[in-house]
Order: structure tokens, then C-alpha cells, then sequence
């Protein structure tokens, strides 16, 4: 099965990381780009109900991934995930205040999700959001692998998934933000959720 190679594959890489291959280390950066990009892009839209550019949050993330690589403690794939999303987490609160204090700043507002001012960003796990009509589930191990799928499929397909999948808005609103019908987004999300599914068998099979 491909994704368990790809499991043994990060885990090798993270083991030739800790001893010293700085090409490893840029390999193993390079797989988990995808990821870190979309658990970074649903967090801040959900917590600030607004599309914004989280290309720089994603940048800061891995650049300090990359310097502080050596403070990485685990060897395990999931321990590997989990440190990539507390420095993603953190990055994430200095965005969010960045963010609003920008807006207050203009006067602008900005409408959010009530939120206690100690309550952290919400966290993303791929592969417990992602689930189809059928209760379709991607495995853990699957979770690179899922947001290379995701980020192959077209602006709008992402967008619809973004929305319905990871951040769980009811049609209604996935409408509103996407200037769709009800039916034309319902369309649009099964046409997704099955090029993406289908995009995983594939892989799956190699």
C-alpha cells in the first residue's frame, strides 16, 4: 500500500534529518508544505469567518520548523505532525491578533466567531474532518498524502471542501461565501469530495 510506504518514507527521512542530512531535512519540509498550508488556511477562516491569505502564516511556520529542526525530540511520524501543529498553533494566535488589531486600526470590523480571549485556535485533524454522505474516512497515517490530494484539486473544489469538510459550515452558508445556489455548492461538493476520494484509491493502489 502507498500509504504505508509514504509512512515508512517520512519516517526515514526523519531519522536521516536528525542525523544531520540537511537534504533530508529539506525533503521532509518540502513533503509537509501541503499540510501545514491547509490546516493553516482552514484554522484562521474559521476562527475569523473571512478568506484571508494565510500564505505568510504557512511561511513563518515552516521557516521556523527549519531553524529549530534540532529541537524536534520524536522520530515518529505522528510525533512529527504533532510539533509542526503546536509551531502552527502558536503562529496561528499571532496572526489572529495581528489580524484584528490591523482591522481596529483602520476601523474596519470584522466579524468573527465568539471566542474567549484565552480559548486557542481551533485545531485541524485531516483526517477525522474529512468524511463524505458515507461516513468515508482517511486513516491517520494518510494525513500527507490527503493534503496533497486536496491541494492538486481546482481553486473551487478546494474551496467547497475548505468549507463544508474541514470547517463544517451548513450549505446554506457555504453558499453565501461562495456567491452559489444551495444546489450548485451540494453539486459542486459531491462532484469534489468524489474526484478526491477517487485521487486517494489511486494512490492507495500504487
Amino acid at each position: 500500500m502507498a500509504n504505508s510506504q509514504d509512512h515508512s518514507r517520512i519516517h526515514s527521512l526523519i531519522l536521516q534529518a536528525k542525523e544531520g542530512d540537511e537534504e533530508a531535512r529539506d525533503e521532509l519540509l518540502k513533503c509537509c508544505r501541503n499540510y501545514v498550508n491547509v490546516i493553516a488556511r482552514t484554522n484562521v477562516e474559521t476562527w475569523m469567518r473571512a478568506k484571508v491569505d494565510a500564505s505568510d502564516l504557512v511561511q513563518q511556520t515552516m521557516l521556523e520548523a527549519y531553524r529549530g529542526f534540532q529541537d524536534f525530540e520524536g522520530t515518529s511520524e505522528a510525533e512529527w505532525l504533532g510539533w509542526l501543529k503546536q509551531i502552527l498553533a502558536h503562529n496561528t494566535q499571532d496572526f489572529i491578533r495581528k489580524f484584528r488589531a490591523a482591522k481596529r486600526d483602520v476601523k474596519r470590523e470584522v466579524r468573527m466567531q465568539p471566542q474567549s480571549p484565552n480559548e486557542s485556535a481551533p485545531g485541524i485533524n485531516l483526517s477525522a474532518q474529512l468524511q463524505s454522505p458515507s461516513q468515508f474516512m482517511i486513516q491517520n497515517e494518510r494525513e500527507f498524502e490527503l493534503a496533497d490530494a486536496i491541494a492538486q484539486l481546482s481553486e473551487d473544489y478546494q474551496e467547497v471542501i475548505q468549507l463544508r469538510n474541514l470547517q463544517r459550515l451548513p450549505f446554506d452558508e457555504v453558499a453565501e461565501r461562495m456567491g452559489r445556489s444551495r444546489g450548485a455548492v451540494q453539486m459542486l461538493w459531491a462532484r469534489a469530495l468524489k474526484q478526491l476520494q477517487e485521487s486517494l484509491s489511486l494512490s492507495g493502489e500504487d
